[in-house]
């Protein structure tokens, strides 16, 4: 307390002078119109721009929260347009009454591999969120691999570029079908085999899912073809598939379930035993 009143004696005539300015501009500003207007733009303009860049610093601080947000809502949407799809597909008249066959729910890639042969995913869930082997993994892009073990919170991923995943896949523009593999040499190719030789292909075609398995449906995005010549055999098409994703740069992506992949599998087996 001494101190203060020290530094008020010490600074007396300038502490009066500041208490006489400030009163002078606020009665100079209550008495005038104009200079009332003025002080009150410059300080909304200088408190404008406080609010502003304190703003700005709680958008960067909030980016992680808004990016799940976002995510959440593009998980929503993707389940509403691809059930929306399916059903179009299968001539559902009322859509309101259409019970959607897939579920796709946001994850976050925690491991990549994408050098060696046998390459894995790891993702940041498992059965906790209800994640279970044989689902798949897929972006806005394109198919990213299906899931083979789950812990409580996490689950591994054979990824496409693994020479062991064999995916389901066609022609866009056809309904010519055949089997996805890796070769283990480009990153960002793929080959597509067994198309038959009498299918009508060009490079810049797209490849797409085919629908003929419990894990993806028809039509997730594959890439294009690069290249493509006949097998050994002179039958089948051999064909170079440049993905739509970078798998070499892969964070965010989405598992999808077949919600009817039980049903589908339980009556296989059974006509299997026969």
């Amino acid at each position: 307390m001494q101190q203060i009143l020290n530094f008020i004696i010490r600074n007396k005539n300038f502490l009066l002078y500041l208490l006489l300015m400030a009163l002078s501009m606020f009665f100079t500003t209550q008495t005038h119109s104009y200079h009332k207007s003025k002080f009150i733009n410059s300080a909304n303009f200088l408190s404008g721009g406080l609010y502003t860049r304190l703003n700005n610093i709680e958008q960067y601080l909030d980016l992680k929260v808004q990016n799940d947000n976002l995510s959440e809502e593009n998980t929503r949407l993707r389940n509403l347009l691809q059930n929306y799809k399916v059903s179009r597909e299968e001539n559902f008249i009322d859509s309101t009454n259409f019970k959607g066959s897939y579920l796709f729910r946001p994850v976050r890639v925690i491991k990549n591999s994408y050098s060696a042969s046998a390459n894995i995913l790891a993702i940041n869930k498992g059965s906790n969120d209800s994640i279970q082997e044989d689902f798949g993994l897929i972006t806005p892009k394109g198919i990213l691999g299906i899931v083979d073990h789950t812990s409580k919170n996490y689950a591994t991923v054979i990824s496409i570029l693994n020479t062991k995943s064999k995916i389901s896949a066609q022609l866009k523009k056809t309904n010519h079908f055949g089997t996805l593999t890796w070769n283990g040499k480009s990153p960002n190719t793929v080959q597509l085999l067994d198309i038959p030789k009498i299918a009508p292909i060009e490079v810049g075609d797209t490849i797409i899912t085919s629908g003929r398995s419990v894990i993806f449906p028809k039509g997730l995005q594959i890439g294009t073809i690069a290249s493509f010549k006949l097998d050994a055999a002179e039958n089948n098409f051999e064909i170079n598939v440049s993905l739509f994703n970078d798998m070499t740069n892969i964070e965010h992506a989405y598992i999808i379930e077949h919600l009817d992949a039980p049903e589908i599998n339980n009556l296989l087996n059974l006509s299997n035993e026969q």
